[in-house]
């Protein structure tokens, strides 16, 4: 280092009031952000999300979730559900969820029922999320195997109790058509066109996921069902934004399949080439294990997965730019599912995961060059289930966990992605084939919007187990020239912030919180910062922050001009 540099340096560090020295047995991480250096538009690709319990949406805390999911991004969040069309009086268990869309009477005449789709959808759209609509699944009166109808599937029990007759083709393609058709032309006339035109619809869910999971019939059955389906959507409202196919995992030959079909194979509906394709979609989910008495998490086979699901898209020239939506992007398959190995998502993993595997997939999109739009994470609520049960969740009781504040800091980036460097990242590709099981993963993110630069930077490890902190040396270069000194936000997740979880441990776990104590587990909900705001003065466009960021925490710093006295 040469004595300019480092009177330079010195200088930086000393502008900065909240540069701090690294704790004891921490190691050292720099990270470099150029505020001069564009890679493309920041997607806001998190602002998906949704649910096997369609009814929740409507319940206490499903409104107040679903309110908290608006105020990220009003009108541009998304939320997908399934058993939109099931049989039931809605009733909502775990994994279940019914609507009674479609009844026939005595005579095999249909019977349209909006009330409870409606109801879904009216909750949705008054709080600022949009539907992302599910055609599914096999009402009772059209399956071709309808008894048994409703499954009783609890924790504990074999998966595959799930799979009754909700999932069987229909009896009649005809019917099934019409059923879509009149949905969607309900909608039309309920909400208006412009609203309806700025949905998703799409056919089913994981219908590759074969003998026991949610597609009781053959590929080309699935593939008439879908054709069909459009044609129901097309025909109320030509202009309607539809896809598939929704696989389980990248889906491999059945995804290719489908896309051949979509693109140049006879439409079964129609009888001419192809079927309206407007975005593509797959599913991608990690595999944790339990090992040592701690989950160990597997980060490295969803963005594995996800690798895969590019490829195939960009394999095809047509969809280079059609947009990309991961239909379910999570660290495992199984929202209701309990048991050790799921013991990371009240806490802190669930958080960093987030943090780290977004990142990932957005760098996964420039590996192959095609346009990823969103990923859902398949996460909502469990309405009146004990505190912090251990579901995959955003919030429990009303109560958000820390993952939540991970899409909260999300909502607070825009604008264009900026290059980014950090000597404590584990390359992408690396990651994809070994995980985080070494050294951690400290990294970041970042994004310029107008007068804001913001950082997001987290400390991963798919170990549930202690580690030394990191010792983050921030160093944010080339910002505008105007700028004399800047206003720093630094907001955090960690053990002590912006965490319900970790607040109601140390209030010692009660099953059952009084009111005070259910004020206090609020106020721990919300995203902290982690001091109050500082300003700094800059040299040479630049400042560098230093910070100590601990194992499984996730940091955001916003950064905007500001006067000095």
């Amino acid at each position: 280092m040469t004595r300019l540099f480092a009177i330079i340096l010195f200088a930086l560090v000393s502008t900065c009031p909240n540069a701090a020295h690294a704790a004891d047995g921490s190691f050292p991480v720099e990270i470099r952000v150029d505020a001069s250096a564009t890679r493309g538009p920041l997607r806001p690709i998190w602002r998906f999300f949704g649910g096997d319990e369609p009814n929740y949406t409507y319940m206490k805390d499903g409104e107040r979730l679903l309110t908290q999911l608006g105020e990220l991004k009003p009108r541009e969040v998304y939320f997908r559900t399934h058993n939109l069309l099931t049989s039931g009086d809605g009733t909502p268990a775990l994994k279940w969820g019914s609507t009674n869309a479609y009844t026939e009477n005595a005579d095999g005449e249909p019977i349209y029922d909006w009330t409870i789709t409606d109801r879904i959808f009216d909750t949705l759209l008054e709080r600022g999320v949009r539907p992302y609509v599910q055609i599914g699944f096999m009402p009772e009166a059209l399956s071709t195997h309808p008894q048994p109808y409703r499954h009783e599937w609890r924790p504990g029990l074999p998966y595959n109790t799930i799979s009754t007759g909700w999932r069987y083709p229909p009896k009649d393609y005809d019917k099934w058509r019409e059923l879509v058709y009149q949905w969607t032309k309900h909608c039309v006339e309920k909400y208006g066109v412009d609203e309806v035109n700025g949905w998703y619809w799409e056919t089913w869910n994981e219908a590759n996921s074969l003998p026991d999971g949610y597609w009781g019939g053959t590929r080309e059955e699935f593939f008439k069902l879908h054709d069909y389906a459009v044609d129901g959507v097309r025909r109320a409202l030509p202009t309607a934004r539809v896809g598939g196919p929704h696989s389980a995992g990248d889906g491999g030959d059945f995804t290719r399949a489908f896309l051949e079909h979509s693109l140049r194979g006879k439409n079964f509906a129609s009888g001419e080439r192809g079927t309206p394709h407007d975005f593509v979609s797959f599913h991608a989910k990690g595999v944790p294990t339990y090992v040592d008495g701690h989950v160990r998490m597997g980060i490295s086979a969803q963005l594995a997965t996800i690798d895969r699901g590019f490829g195939i898209v960009a394999s095809f020239p047509e969809l280079k730019q059609t947009p990309i939506v991961i239909g379910e992007s999570d660290p495992e398959g199984c929202a209701a599912c309990q048991g050790p190995m799921f013991s990371y998502r009240n806490g802190t993993v669930y958080s960093s995961y987030t943090a780290a595997s977004f990142a990932r997939k957005q760098d996964l999109a420039d590996k192959h060059g095609v346009r990823f739009d969103g990923a859902v994470t398949w996460a909502f609520e469990f309405e009146d289930q004990p505190y912090f049960a251990g579901f995959r969740q955003l919030a429990s009781n009303g109560i958000p966990l820390p993952v939540l504040n991970v899409f909260r800091m999300f909502s607070r980036m825009g604008g264009d992605r900026l290059a980014v460097t950090s000597s404590g990242e584990i390359p992408l590709q690396e990651m994809i084939e070994r995980g985080v099981r070494d050294r951690p993963d400290v990294a970041a993110l970042a994004s310029r919007d107008g007068d804001t630069v913001a950082v997001l930077a987290w400390h991963y490890h798919d170990d549930d187990v202690p580690g030394p902190d990191a010792a983050v040396t921030l160093a944010i270069e080339h910002l505008p020239a105007e700028w004399k000194a800047a206003e720093v936000r630094h907001y955090r997740i960690d053990d002590q912030h912006s965490n319900a979880y970790a607040a109601w441990r140390r209030m010692g776990s009660p099953i059952a919180p009084n009111q005070e104590q259910y004020r206090e587990l609020q106020a721990a909900s919300e995203l902290a910062l982690l001091e109050a705001p500082t300003t700094v003065a800059l040299e040479r466009s630049a400042c560098q922050l230093q910070f100590s960021l601990p194992r499984q925490g996730v940091s955001l710093l916003v950064v905007r001009p500001k006067a000095l006295p």
